[in-house]
């Protein structure tokens, strides 16, 4: 469904704002984010008791999420990571360790880094039981704000269409929670989010 003029404006805006914040972070800030981010993250016993976690690898100015996959494959999880496909959907493969990780370049975006091994398809994330989603801000309601290039939404939809009931968590920085976020029909909330201070869960 197409975004209403008022609400995109009012999105992109806020996009516009976040993604500056991030920009001025330094790298050691970035870096004493991530650490705290792993530690906050791996005390949520939906991680704790999860065998399959899908997660992410961090760019740019996202919170950093390298300590916290090692610190899952360390503790046994099996970790999903996406490789985006020409349409912006999302495919998965496993997470074998720093090594395994590929840069990609897809045409028109920044550079990803993505697993090397086979592709599973993109029902595999399915199987998870948390995931771990990246995100520009959550309100108080558990509504995140994506990037905008829906490859998010699609998995949320392929959860709903199969039944699937992971529990759903947003990696944000500590300012990156606020007071509401526009949103529509199609968003989705998420049960809790983890910032490098700590974690707010949100009644569903």
């Amino acid at each position: 469904m197409a975004e209403n003029p008022p609400t995109a404006s009012a999105k992109s805006e806020l996009r516009r704002e976040l993604l500056a914040a991030r920009r001025a972070l330094s790298p050691d800030a970035r870096a004493a984010a991530a650490a705290a981010l792993a530690v906050t993250a791996l005390g949520l016993p939906e991680l704790a008791g999860a065998r399959t976690v899908a997660a992410y690898v961090s760019v740019g100015g996202e919170p950093g999420t390298r300590v916290l996959l090692d610190a899952l494959r360390t503790a046994g999880k099996r970790v999903l990571l996406p490789l985006l496909l020409p349409d912006n959907d999302l495919d998965w493969a496993a997470y074998e360790g720093p090594g395994s990780l590929a840069e990609a370049a897809h045409p028109g975006k920044m550079r990803l880094l993505e697993p090397a091994g086979p592709a599973l398809g993109p029902d595999a994330v399915t199987e998870a039981d948390a995931v771990l989603l990246p995100g520009l801000a959550v309100d108080g309601r558990g509504m995140r704000l994506g990037r905008g290039g829906g490859s998010y939404d699609r998995v949320l939809q392929r959860l709903e269409r199969a039944g699937a009931h992971p529990a759903l968590v947003v990696l944000l920085y500590d300012e990156e929670v606020v007071a509401r976020i526009p949103e529509e029909p199609h968003d989705h909330p998420v049960q809790a989010v983890a910032t490098p201070s700590g974690v707010r869960r949100f009644s569903s």
